[in-house]
């Protein structure tokens, strides 16, 4: 358990930080991610929440400032690549009930590049501040064109970058109180061909020569969230901390841009291309860290913890217009539905276990083991995120210099996945059918899109901390 060695004569250093954010795939734990630190990464998150060993306290559990002295630096990068590809037998059918022609799509995830920095500073005996600029949210998936379930999704891709200023206050006598805000910037596209297969021009009761539509959805939304934290050293060998964050919802603003668009709903039977603004509500769940830390002996430690995130929250996405007679809604008032998917996702628990062997005085060596539940419904599983269970298990090891204060953390791990993820999607109607501007009002439509997905990951980060 380390004491704080307090410095008052510390001076203030500045850092700065720039950073272009690569779209992340997060194919379970919803699209929130785990890669914030190769230090914590070592562990698989274990205890993070009640195991301040450097300046990322700020993100995991900003009491944990409180143990830090003097002025603390930590910087670095996590790599995370998911191999997701749709298994032989993938099929789909169109609004007409044809079956659709086409390739699996490919391997939809590219890998992702997640820098990240976190800074504190020693402000007195009882009060830390820090900030930390990091990736907390990701999604990407791209097919090919020629997917099969091109009518269901072809790009989706979400990226946030967030701004976290933190303060703590210690009572000197073991218990810690910090508290934070995120600033999020989010940037999101969806895009998908469009299917004609059932529209006909001028009455000529003929589709055949009409190909297929395509959409492409972009905004972006300025978000807060908030953070509260405690930590309470039990002992000298033992301490515990709790966190929680607040949930908002970001409704990511820009325009639908549709190509070789038909819309008879509002008496346009001849292919065009339009234009409207719009915004897709996302909702940023609530949740609630537990961690605890003991060090066995001299050289052990153990760590622990569980999360838990309001994922229910994410319940539809849908595409809502923001004009008033649109090209594409032609509707009298703004919050028309041009379309909608119906998410439904449920609450989940993440479990951490790990452990840090301190083998010399500079080196130490790390393991951890998480299982993380997806909270994408079973019966809503869609082209867009394949998701499953998955386990994750870690391996790290961390360099430090305690006259210099430099350290280097490693850290590496897999995911493994429970089984193949099983999609079965329709072209969902909202509450209000005749609010859906894609579907013809009294229509069916017995589009789908069905298979199979199999689903490899790995991750890897490396971290430089210094203490001043």
């Amino acid at each position: 358990m380390r004491t704080k060695k307090y410095n008052l004569n510390s001076a203030i250093r500045y850092a700065t930080f720039a950073a272009a954010v690569a779209p992340a795939s997060a194919l379970a734990g919803g699209f929130a991610l785990n890669e914030q630190s190769a230090s914590a990464m070592g562990v698989a998150n274990a205890g993070t929440a009640a195991n301040p060993e450097n300046a990322t306290t700020v993100l995991f559990n900003p009491a944990g400032m409180s143990q830090l002295s003097g002025t603390n630096l930590s910087f670095g990068a996590a790599v995370l690549d998911i191999d997701a590809e749709a298994r032989e037998g993938a099929e789909a059918t169109n609004q007409v009930g044809a079956p659709v022609t086409g390739s699996r799509g490919g391997d939809i995830a590219d890998p992702a590049v997640l820098p990240n920095l976190y800074m504190t500073h020693e402000v007195s005996d009882s009060i830390d501040v820090g900030f930390g600029i990091h990736a907390p949210y990701g999604l990407a998936a791209d097919y090919e064109d020629d997917f099969v379930g091109r009518y269901f999704a072809d790009e989706t891709e979400l990226t946030a970058i967030a701004f976290t200023p933190s303060i703590s206050v210690s009572n000197g006598e073991g218990l810690s109180m910090g508290a934070g805000i995120n600033i999020i910037h989010a940037e999101g596209k969806l895009t998908k061909f469009q299917d004609n297969s059932a529209v006909s021009l001028s009455g000529t009761g003929d589709s055949s020569t009409l190909g297929d539509g395509y959409a492409d959805i972009e905004g972006d939304d300025i978000g807060v969230t908030f953070r509260v934290g405690f930590l309470y050293e039990m002992s000298e060998r033992t301490q515990f901390g709790l966190t929680a964050q607040t949930g908002t919802e970001l409704n990511l603003e820009g325009d639908a841009d549709l190509t070789n668009y038909v819309n008879p709903g509002v008496g346009i039977d001849t292919p065009t291309n339009a234009s409207e603004k719009v915004e897709v509500p996302l909702a940023i769940p609530e949740s609630v860290t537990v961690g605890a830390q003991h060090q066995l002996t001299d050289t052990v430690t153990l760590l622990a913890g569980a999360t838990y995130a309001k994922w229910s929250r994410f319940e539809e996405l849908d595409v809502i217009s923001r004009e008033t007679g649109g090209e594409v809604t032609q509707s009298p008032q703004e919050g028309e539905v041009l379309s909608h998917v119906t998410e439904e996702w449920e609450n989940t628990w993440q479990f951490n276990l790990g452990a840090i062997w301190q083998a010399t005085p500079e080196w130490a060596f790390k393991t951890g083991y998480a299982f993380d539940e997806s909270p994408v419904n079973e019966d809503y599983v869609t082209a867009r995120i394949p998701s499953n269970d998955r386990h994750w298990l870690t391996l790290g090891a961390q360099w430090k210099d305690e006259s210099s204060g430099w350290a280097v953390d490693v850290a590496a791990g897999t995911l493994i996945f429970d089984g193949d993820a099983r999609v079965d999607e329709r072209n969902y109607q909202h509450e209000n059918p005749s609010q859906v501007a894609e579907l013809q009002p009294g229509r069916e439509d017995p589009s789908n899109y069905r298979s199979e997905y199999e689903l490899e990951a790995w991750s890897a980060g490396v971290q430089v901390s210094k203490s001043f």
